[in-house]
């Protein structure tokens, strides 16, 4: 008895160190990042730089709203395009599929959430923009391709998340549906769908997460111009291309200034958060109170 309390103990202790070391290394991580780029939002003016027009280091010019706005718009129409799709596949694996068709349809959506981003952007600009350039017009770069290659990386996240919210929904609450003489989609509309809301809108957040956070394959496909798209097949650059692309040669002010975009792009994923985590806890409570 004394060897397992002792067991618990330890590993007790043992998560605990490592959730706190864990929380260290992201705080560390972002104080290095704030230290790095303040003396770009200090020279600047954080106003100047993050609502200006103009990103030209040669010009001393460092205005991140272009950027922003084309972080926004990439990774809500990926959203747009991947989420519907994600849960209408989840449902039919989880509520509809055979078993032996789901047995094999799973490994292979999770196989797609392990090719590397590069590969994606190869298969962006070596099929992808030639298309959108034949049915288009234009380059092929746009924010269209972009979002079109975002939302492929994205739906075996949002999809794998989605059916474990589905699958975690109580069976009695399906077999009182059916019982009351509802039909199976009637079931899962009404029924299964709402009560595993709260788990997709999780879903929904990690894969925004990965949409906003992307840089290879968005970098490949995007057209990497600094402004602000008037249509979807406009090229744009957001900000984790603008980093990649410039943190090679940037110097001085420059090499500071990327930082500080850095903690701009921050900002913005935690106010996603945010309005997500809202979203969910408001669908909690109206599950809780019906």
């Amino acid at each position: 008895m004394n060897r397992n309390k002792l067991s618990e103990f330890l590993i007790e202790k043992g998560l605990l160190i490592t959730a706190v070391f864990s929380i260290i290394i992201i705080l560390v991580i972002l104080l290095f990042i704030i230290i790095q780029g303040f003396p770009a939002v200090y020279e600047i003016g954080f106003f100047k730089f993050v609502f200006g027009l103009s990103w030209f280091p040669s010009d001393s010019q460092y205005g991140l709203l272009p950027m922003i706005v084309c972080s926004v718009y990439v990774t809500l129409l990926s959203l747009v395009m991947a989420v519907p799709l994600s849960l209408l596949s989840s449902i039919f694996m989880t509520e509809i599929a055979p078993d032996n068709l789901t047995r094999f349809v799973k490994p292979v959506i999770e196989t797609l959430a392990g090719i590397p981003s590069v590969v994606y952007g190869f298969f962006g600009l070596t099929v992808l923009v030639p298309l959108m350039r034949e049915i288009f017009g234009g380059t092929g770069f746009s924010l269209f391709t972009a979002s079109i290659i975002l939302a492929v990386m994205i739906l075996p996240t949002i999809i794998s998340v989605s059916q474990e919210a589905l699958r975690s929904v109580p069976v009695h609450y399906k077999e009182a549906s059916l019982g009351l003489g509802a039909t199976d989609w009637q079931t899962i509309k009404n029924i299964t769908v709402p009560c595993a809301l709260p788990g997709i809108i999780t879903a929904i957040i990690l894969g925004m997460g990965r949409a906003i956070g992307e840089t290879l394959a968005v970098m490949m496909v995007a057209g990497n111009v600094v402004n602000i798209p008037g249509s979807i097949f406009d090229p744009v650059r957001t900000i984790t291309s603008n980093i990649a692309l410039e943190m090679g040669y940037a110097m001085g002010i420059h090499y500071n200034a990327l930082f500080a975009s850095a903690i701009v792009l921050f900002l913005i994923i935690l106010i996603l958060l945010v309005i997500a985590k809202y979203v969910q806890n408001k669908y909690k409570m109206d599950i809780r109170g019906s």
